[in-house]
């Protein structure tokens, strides 16, 4: 029997904006109802920090895993000042914050995060090393569009498969490919302390 989660009406309202804008890159399924499962797992006074708001799909299943929490932030970063613009428009909870500007330039002045989904060119395909930067340890990393089979150019597939390298070479991290909508990859950051042993270990080892 297939398993249905309910839409949130600001997702709607989100895919919506992407028709009248024609935006094509919105969260895909099972990504978003995914993002509402992590969101609401985060601890007490927790942040939250998505690269890429495009017209807000993700931003809307990150709220809807939040609910009415008023102890914890959304953060979300988009390029585009138009896509924000029209992002903001929206009803919006009061924990939630729209930034405009390029995040590989903002990251360094945001803070640390419990829960980050990068979805955007900076803070993904370059700059990823201040995004694993700004994870909380304990924190989950959510890298969207890691499917190969989504990249005829051989160049792209290569900057797929070097952040995939990073994310598994990195000892603070401990990740996962999920083959689910555009492919996935999500990883957890250990405490600082795991992640030295971790790393001392990974040197050990024999080529």
């Amino acid at each position: 029997m297939p398993f249905h989660t309910e839409v949130p009406a600001r997702v709607h309202r989100a895919l919506a904006r992407a028709s009248e804008l024609g935006f094509p890159g919105v969260c895909e399924d099972p990504v978003g109802p995914l993002l509402a499962t992590l969101a609401a797992a985060v601890p007490p006074d927790g942040r939250i920090l998505e690269l890429g708001t495009g017209t807000g799909v993700g931003t809307a299943w990150l709220a809807a895993g939040l609910g009415r929490r008023g102890d914890a932030r959304l953060e979300t970063v988009e390029l585009d000042e138009s896509l924000a613009a029209a992002v903001r428009a929206d009803d919006w909870p009061p924990y939630v914050t729209v930034h405009t500007g390029d995040a590989e330039a903002l990251l360094p002045t945001l803070g640390q995060f419990d829960l980050i989904f990068a979805d955007a060119v900076a803070g993904k395909w370059t700059g990823l090393d201040l995004t694993i930067d700004a994870l909380t340890p304990g924190g989950l990393l959510v890298v969207d569009d890691m499917d190969l089979g989504r990249y005829p150019d051989p160049q792209h597939r290569a900057t797929v498969l070097r952040v995939e390298r990073t994310l598994a070479d990195d000892p603070r991290l401990v990740p996962a490919r999920i083959a689910a909508g555009t492919g996935l990859i999500i990883a957890s950051r250990r405490p600082d302390h795991l992640a030295t042993t971790a790393g001392q270990s990974s040197s050990a080892r024999p080529d």
